[in-house]
């Protein structure tokens, strides 16, 4: 007699969540079902085998996993009186041969496991990958086999020559997909030997990118920048103090509070990966965010107004409300660098290739990966190598000055 069981896996995903799976068992031989599902430890409740109501998706989950153990109790009981004995694995294969997903059920387990994190916007980038990869195939049953070397390569042509996107987003448009595939793959939902990338098949190719940053003279100029609209002083307060912060994100900067602010120390959790940072305060950081002290009396614990009419706990209101304060700070950069005479294309995000820049090969890589907050030092290694030119212009030197 076979028996289940629900039950959380000890091997986490990157984000230390463990997918929820079903365990067969029949004749102390276990095999596992996936359920596509990922949870933190703190919200399984291993004596009852369901996710504890303290999960914002308590109920819709433990919904799920009821009608997965329906059919998988379903498939025991014809395999119990069936004239023909099955193994364990047989029973697994038919099982998910009657569960067979497509490319757009496969890809919902994928973003709902994004959205359970509460990644927002890698939630809507994601989303809209995958709903512009379905409506490029026209068929929205579309099935893993379906997708081949064939199909990518003429959506990859779509995205570079209709679209008009760069090679670097058309690029992420296939990873995504992969992503998914992968995914298939490993919920048994789709068989390896149809997987479509890799050498001989589709490869994506990530275009080598040159990140340009500003050299000390500019941001000097920048520092020293006379005649400026209210607007555009602001814009540039934001853009330094990202700057001073080792290149921090403007979303991060815009969300600082004044409590985070301690001990002449910035304390502040990364919107990004979560991570915890602790930094110094430089001497220039701390006259910039003096000019904003007044704001202390407000009802709003923010160090800037720029989001006072947002609500922070809707992801989505305030994803779009910090994307469209960074269009407008973007458009006055422009207008700044003109004014002092920068050439370069000036926006938010070159903060933080201006520390890249500046700091170049003069502190230790172990240190810029602390700085970044890089999880990964290849990261940061990288990163960087955009902007070490040291070594390469020695060497052609030595070369031409004859």
């Amino acid at each position: 007699m076979a028996t289940i069981k629900v039950l959380l896996r000890k091997k986490s995903n990157a984000q230390m969540l463990y997918p929820i799976v079903i365990r067969v068992t029949k004749n102390r031989k276990s095999s596992y079902i996936y359920t596509g599902q990922y949870v933190d430890k703190k919200y399984w409740d291993d004596v009852n085998q369901k996710i504890k109501r303290s999960h914002p998706n308590a109920s819709r989950l433990n919904h799920l996993l009821l009608v997965k153990m329906t059919e998988v109790n379903e498939k025991l009981l014809e395999m119990q009186y069936s004239k023909k004995k099955k193994s364990i694995s047989k029973f697994k294969k038919e099982l998910l041969n009657n569960n067979t997903a497509n490319f757009r059920t496969v890809s919902n387990l994928y973003l709902n496991n994004i959205n359970n994190r509460k990644k927002i916007n890698q939630y809507l980038t994601e989303k809209n990958r995958i709903d512009q990869f379905i409506k490029f195939s026209r068929n929205s049953e579309l099935e893993f086999q379906d997708i081949d070397t064939s199909l990518l390569r003429k959506f990859e042509s779509f995205l570079l020559y209709n679209k008009k996107l760069k090679s670097r987003t058309v690029a992420n448009y296939m990873i995504t997909i992969r992503t998914v595939y992968n995914l298939a793959i490993r919920e048994d939902y789709a068989e390896r030997n149809n997987y479509p990338f890799g050498r001989g098949r589709y490869q994506i190719r990530i275009p080598d990118t040159k990140k340009i940053g500003l050299t000390i003279e500019e941001v000097r100029c920048l520092e020293e920048a006379t005649g400026l609209s209210d607007a555009q002083q602001h814009a540039l307060n934001v853009w330094l103090l990202s700057f001073y912060f080792a290149g921090m994100r403007i979303t991060d900067v815009i969300q600082l509070k004044w409590r985070d602010l301690k001990d002449n120390r910035l304390y502040y959790r990364m919107n990004k990966n979560s991570k915890l940072v602790s930094l110094k305060i430089p001497n220039k950081a701390q006259k910039i965010i003096d000019q904003y002290s007044f704001l202390k009396t407000t009802t709003s614990n923010l160090v800037f107004p720029d989001l006072w009419d947002t609500n922070l706990d809707d992801p989505v209101k305030l994803r779009i409300r910090i994307k469209t304060i960074t269009r407008n700070f973007n458009r006055h950069l422009k207008i700044i660098a003109n004014s002092v005479g920068i050439e370069k294309n000036l926006s938010m995000h070159t903060s933080r290739h201006t520390f890249g820049h500046i700091s170049g090969d003069k502190i230790p890589i172990q240190m810029l990966q602390k700085l970044y907050r890089h999880s990964s030092i290849t990261t940061t290694m990288q990163y960087q190598a955009n902007f070490i030119n040291k070594d390469a212009d020695e060497a052609l030197d030595k070369v031409i000055d004859f």
